[in-house]
């Protein structure tokens, strides 16, 4: 079910399980208590800190009387009462959960919360929040339609929704009760991952009568993180009762705690009512718990999805992270006595540690430990650090995060030198000052810290080659120790290579010379002895002044790099593209980059066409022979505007009303949409961001390249609205951006009948590809609709 808006709940009823629609049922006191002032807080609703024999006390006690609390709510003789929580507030006031059966079967939907004042307030009344309040009865409990077909029906679901691997784990006999008259059902639970590669437990509901799907949810629950150098990120937490903590328990358990300033133990698990976390400021603790779990769940993700590995010891069983370590502590470290990660919060506590890549970076040390197990000094020490910031690097690419993006830098992000300077250049690492680009005979002899240098150049060079070059907007010039230049095998393979080393070939006191008879080992077992994989390992350690450079093997493709090109819009190109090969039979050419109106013969190479459109696109050309051999070639093609530098007038985004559907744009899953439930501004599609009315976060996105001279102008029309009540709290936002630009942000407050068009001046990014983004961050209650509808981005 999309976007349910949330309902205003009768005074003092809480909310029911977010999966579904809450109607509070209270009756009213006798004596109405006042409210508190607006802007108050009301200290005796504040959740009591229960211990655990305190909270078990309650619970007995609230089982022991659910046959007397379900006949006082009159429910039918074939339902019971299953105790789920107890919360109790300050001023003794109890908020028991229950959950209903009905002849033994589960009831979903039949939650509810019984609130009972103490007896202090005795002119209060025991109120009730209902999830269906309706007395359950279906005509029978036998299943016409069977649980294998059910079973089956909710997997093509689950492949529909392009879930991967997925899996029945469970399939059970249930009483449908969130909407509409109670029936008998079946549950199934559908394991596997979900389309972004988050892990599923998508879970169906199908009428046990007639097969009719009648609902289906995830059970991941993906909070929200407000992170300080991440942006906004969805984090997978653990929710009870009322109460969300940072526990990934799709990821081993991996819990992230506040230390508070203090240097031992655990400190405190981050525990709120809200699965919003942080605000992006350090004024708030829970942004650098929410910067430190986002960390681990990434790096988490990029073991298991690049290399198999399940965890730090590769047993499923995740390491806890503590943030907020001592006071202005300017380093993080990994311990293996309690197989944790430690953040200090910087100088001043201005700056925490916690980048995406520090994080990667501090969770490798224990993959290094529990693998080759790296002495921590001399060389060894050096490849052990070293092996931290590549796969911490590996990490932050593989994050693809827009507010931190992949970088050959070590920790860009977090000021640690005061001037805004990265701690570490892995191209050059001696631009820090201390580190070594090139291997000598006292290279051990220097902190660790600066002998991985040689370490983190062999990487790159391995990864990029040598000479300068533009990645994600950073300009790189690598060189090498003996002036020869030294090709890329590019960073995917560049990373197996080293994780194989590492875990296969590698020992405790591995030096350079071994790292590259280790590394050699690797690439042989992976690509073999004359690929031209095993050949870029022994030029890369050369390139660092460890061995000797290998000849890459003569067999293979073969493409000649064409150069950098220049076309005009609107005018004819014609570029010829030749390669060879030692295996005879055909070649096939295709190409990746190429500016819009060109294309290229994938039989004889020739690359033919009319630009359309002006900028600068990064080009690859690949060429496969017979064998499946490949070789390619890589240049810049510039392509001006037509009339000798001046701008044509032009609309450059694709699908600019979104009539055409999901295309062209990248967005969240039914977020292009013509559900009849929000008005288009123009045609019958739109975007509709949010208005879930739970803790969501939906985004929309196209790139597009605005060319050199052009003033640009980006229009679209949105429409807000609202169930929140405030005047004056932002609880859901739309911010728009311009690559690293923030255009504008809206929130509830901006509610208003019909659409507005909204007008933005993009010429100073005019010569650049933009990527423009509409993020919506939605908070666990009360829906907020922001739908965007006839864009526009015109250069004149």
């Amino acid at each position: 079910m999309r976007r349910i808006p949330r309902q205003a709940t009768a005074t003092g009823a809480l909310v029911a399980t977010a999966a579904f629609l809450a109607v509070g049922m209270q009756a009213a006191p006798a004596t109405a208590t006042p409210a508190p002032h607006a802007g108050t807080l009301r200290t005796g609703a504040l959740e009591a800190h229960l211990s655990p024999a305190q909270h078990s006390a309650l619970l007995k006690s609230a089982a022991e009387k659910t046959t007397q609390t379900a006949r006082s709510l009159g429910l039918g003789s074939k339902e019971k009462l299953v105790v789920k929580d107890v919360v109790k507030d300050n001023d003794g006031t109890l908020h028991t959960r229950y959950e209903r059966t009905y002849d033994g079967l589960p009831v979903l939907g039949g939650d509810l919360v019984v609130h009972t004042p103490p007896a202090s307030l005795a002119t209060g009344t025991v109120s009730t929040t209902f999830n269906n309040k309706r007395t359950i009865t279906v005509p029978t409990t036998t299943a016409a339609f069977t649980k294998s077909a059910a079973q089956s029906k909710a997997l093509k679901t689950a492949k529909a929704l392009d879930a991967k691997n997925p899996a029945a784990q469970s399939v059970r006999k249930v009483i449908w009760a969130g909407n509409g008259t109670p029936k008998l059902a079946w549950e199934t639970v559908i394991s596997g991952f979900q389309d972004d590669g988050t892990p599923s437990k998508l879970h169906v509901i199908t009428d046990a009568t007639t097969g009719q799907e009648l609902y289906r949810y995830q059970g991941i629950e993906n909070g929200v993180g407000n992170t300080h150098y991440s942006g906004t990120v969805s984090l997978t937490t653990t929710q009870s009762g009322s109460t969300y903590t940072l526990n990934d328990a799709s990821r081993g358990g991996h819990k992230t705690y506040n230390l508070n300033h203090g240097s031992s133990g655990t400190g405190t698990l981050f525990s709120q009512s809200s699965d919003t976390w942080g605000d992006g400021t350090n004024s708030n603790a829970a942004t650098a718990g929410a910067d430190a779990a986002y960390g681990a769940q990434e790096t988490w993700d990029f073991y298991k999805n690049t290399f198999g590995r399940s965890g730090i010891k590769n047993d499923g069983t995740a390491a806890y992270s503590r943030v907020h370590y001592g006071n202005s502590y300017v380093n993080a470290f990994w311990d293996d006595s309690c197989f944790c990660m430690t953040y200090g919060d910087g100088s001043g506590n201005n700056d925490p540690l916690t980048s995406l890549d520090v994080a990667g970076h501090e969770m490798s040390h224990g993959v290094t430990s529990n693998t080759a197990g790296l002495d921590y000094t001399g060389e060894s020490g050096g490849l052990n650090e070293a092996t931290s910031d590549i796969m911490g690097t590996g990490v932050e690419f593989y994050a693809n995060n827009s507010s931190d993006p992949g970088d050959y830098l070590i920790g860009e992000k977090i000021n640690i030198n005061g001037d805004g300077t990265p701690l570490r250049y892995m191209d050059k690492p001696s631009k820090d000052g201390g580190s070594a680009d090139s291997w000598y005979s006292g290279v051990g002899n220097l902190d660790v810290h600066y002998s991985s240098g040689p370490a983190n150049h062999m990487f790159y060079l391995l990864s990029e080659g040598s000479g300068t070059k533009v990645i994600n907007g950073v300009t790189y010039n690598s060189p090498t120790s003996d002036g020869v230049a030294v090709t890329g095998i590019g960073r995917d393979k560049a990373l197996q290579i080293w994780y194989k080393a590492l875990t296969t070939y590698m020992t405790s006191s591995t030096n350079y010379a071994a790292a590259r008879t280790a590394a050699l080992n690797a690439a042989s077992a992976l690509y073999g002895a004359n690929s031209a994989e095993y050949a870029g390992v022994g030029n890369a350690f050369a390139g660092i002044n460890v061995g000797s450079h290998i000849t890459p093997p003569s067999s293979g493709v073969t493409v000649t790099n064409p150069g950098s090109q220049s076309s005009t819009v609107g005018t004819a190109v014609s570029l010829q593209i030749s390669a060879s090969s030692t295996n005879s039979g055909a070649l096939s050419y295709s190409a990746t980059g190429l500016p819009p109106g060109l294309s290229i013969n994938s039989s004889t190479g020739a690359i033919t066409g009319t630009p359309t459109t002006a900028g600068t696109y990064s080009t690859t050309v690949t060429v496969t022979d017979s064998t499946g051999a490949t070789g390619t070639a890589s240049f810049t093609w510039t392509v001006s505007p037509s009339g000798g530098g001046g701008c044509t007038s032009s609309q450059l985004l694709g699908n600019p009303g979104f009539e055409s559907g999901n295309t062209t744009w990248t967005a969240t899953s039914g977020v292009i949409t013509n559900d009849s439930g929000e008005a288009a501004h123009g045609g019958s599609y739109k975007a509709w961001i949010d208005g879930y009315g739970s803790t969501h976060t939906d985004t929309l996105s196209q790139s597009v390249a605005i060319p050199s001279g052009c003033k640009a102008t980006l229009t679209f029309y949105l429409h807000i609205d609202t169930s929140e009540t405030t005047k004056s709290t932002q609880y859901d936002k739309l911010t728009v951006t311009a690559g690293s630009k923030t255009l504008a942000t809206y929130s509830n407050l901006n509610a208003a009948s019909g659409y507005s068009q909204k007008s933005f001046d993009l010429s100073s990014l005019a010569g650049t590809m933009v990527t423009l983004k509409f993020n919506g961050v939605e908070d666990s209650s009360l829906q907020t609709s922001f739908v965007v509808d006839d864009t526009a981005l015109t250069t004149s």
